[in-house]
């Protein structure tokens, strides 16, 4: 005897085993034949968001754009060891290896056999790389600023992680059109709400939408809701304004310690050339969660950045151990 299951409950079946193709089926099939069926809407939403989904609290690469309009820097001239622009060298770095017994690569990078994000282009002013060669490095190739190369900015790499897996979820036309959305409708009724930032945020990638749903939905909150104020934070670092999204994160970390609120402060510190504070939120951080390898990496990566290879191989060893 074969039994209809329904198809609801095996849409959270599908998603709950991370097979968001035939959730996103079964659910599309939902709403064609009840289009204000929201649990439907929910999971199709879900599912979507889930497939394109990608852990931004790593430091990204900095695109064109983001190397002629860097305006964030703090000091032009900082002190040896206090930027990533003037990191440690030789004996003042304690007793590091020698660049003559490391391979390095063209950018200055040792040869290690795997890259991390922001290290395959120097910064303009790292090493000895100069601000003119770190731009014509950005520029290298037939078509700067096109698909055939790097993305324009920062905020131009997601929606290019984002595109094929988007492409697959609007054959007919796109899930959601933020444009035609009451939002201050949307930001009174929580659940949805955080669904749909989400896949406004990593689907669409329309960081202004995402801006003013958060800013609503934080102000039906009381601003007390963490949550928001790091959609907010996020939002505004995806728009180039560092000052407004440190404000936001700092705020949504004095309403509840979450870790991925330091990530974001440090990458913020990081891209505004100040890794000794960011070296200071992670071990703040630390503190308060001892072991965690997420800030023993973060710890690990800002001394090796600033050239104390001795301490950044500690903390290696930590993670592995």
């Amino acid at each position: 005897m074969v039994c209809d299951v329904n198809p609801i409950w095996l849409a959270q079946s599908k998603f709950r085993r991370r097979k968001y193709d035939e959730c996103i089926e079964l659910c599309t099939g939902g709403l064609q034949k009840n289009p204000l069926d929201q649990v439907a809407w929910y999971l199709k939403c879900r599912a979507i968001t889930m497939k394109c989904w990608i852990d931004d609290t790593e430091v990204e690469e900095e695109g064109v754009a983001d190397l002629l309009m860097d305006e964030h820097n703090v000091a032009q001239v900082a002190q040896p060891g206090t930027s990533l622009a003037r990191p440690m060298t030789g004996a003042a770095a304690g007793g590091g290896v020698s660049a003559a017994m490391r391979p390095m690569s063209s950018s200055g990078r040792p040869l290690t056999g795997f890259m991390r994000p922001r290290t395959s282009a120097a910064r303009p002013g790292t090493g000895s790389t100069k601000p003119a060669t770190a731009l014509s490095m950005a520029l290298k190739g037939a078509r700067p600023a096109t698909s055939a190369s790097r993305p324009v900015t920062t905020s131009g790499r997601f929606v290019r992680l984002g595109t094929a897996s988007l492409a697959a979820a609007a054959a007919g036309g796109p899930f959601i059109v933020p444009e035609r959305l009451d939002l201050r409708k949307y930001a009174a009724r929580p659940n949805l709400a955080r669904v749909l930032c989400d896949y406004i945020i990593y689907v669409d990638h329309n960081m202004r939408k995402a801006l003013e749903l958060a800013a609503y939905a934080t102000n039906e909150v009381g601003f007390t809701d963490w949550w928001w104020k790091e959609r907010l934070g996020k939002a505004y670092y995806q728009l180039g304004m560092l000052r407004e999204a440190e404000k936001q994160l700092t705020s949504a970390a004095k309403n509840q310690d979450m870790l991925v609120l330091t990530h974001q402060l440090a990458k913020i510190a990081l891209r505004l050339d100040q890794p000794l504070s960011a070296l200071q939120l992670y071990t703040e951080a630390a503190g308060r969660h001892p072991n965690d390898v997420g800030l023993l990496l973060g710890q690990a990566r800002v001394h090796e950045a600033l050239g104390h290879r001795q301490e950044a191989l500690e903390l290696y060893q930590k993670v592995r151990h």
